[in-house]
């Protein structure tokens, strides 16, 4: 597994998975541990590489080792933290799928804007859904639905079987 940490401000900075990758989108649900799960899956049947994809802010970085209250860390800091906590969500989903070549990429950027743009070249993204609907949506928006209707690629939301 290779990691890439990587402090995104403007769209050119999101840089694309290969053409021959499956990107997909976790930020640390149970969702998006399906959706990996899928991802990895369909990974291994079409010999394909995996391009896991984290957007972070300041707000949902976690806080990196060695934070003491009332300071602020780096970017660099919270990169690194969002980076290695990416990379202890995927090793284990990863290492039922040896055969598979998995990248995790950590991204400065609103979720929907990394996940687009990574996958702007891939043969696919694959993102979980929260099932949150109704209102909720409707004010918050949600990322499943942006990459369905914006991705240059396909898109496989994968929703928990009791979603319906």
């Amino acid at each position: 597994m290779t990691t890439d940490r990587l402090i995104s401000e403007t769209p050119d900075d999101v840089e694309p998975a290969a053409p021959t990758a499956l990107v997909v989108g976790h930020d640390g649900s149970d969702c998006a541990s399906r959706a990996l799960g899928t991802a990895l899956q369909l990974a291994a049947e079409l010999g394909a590489p995996v391009t896991v994809v984290r957007a972070w802010s300041m707000v949902t970085a976690p806080r990196p080792p060695g934070w003491t209250f009332g300071t602020v860390p780096s970017t660099d800091e919270l990169a690194a933290a969002v980076t290695a906590e990416l990379e202890d969500d995927v090793r284990a989903p990863a290492a039922a799928f040896p055969g598979v070549e998995v990248t995790c990429r950590a991204y400065h950027a609103g979720p929907v804007r990394a996940l687009i743009d990574a996958a702007r070249e891939a043969r696919m993204l694959v993102v979980g859904s929260r099932g949150v609907g109704g209102l909720r949506e409707m004010v918050l928006g949600s990322v499943s639905d942006q990459c369905v209707r914006y991705a240059a690629c396909p898109v496989l939301v994968v929703r928990d079987r009791a979603e319906g």
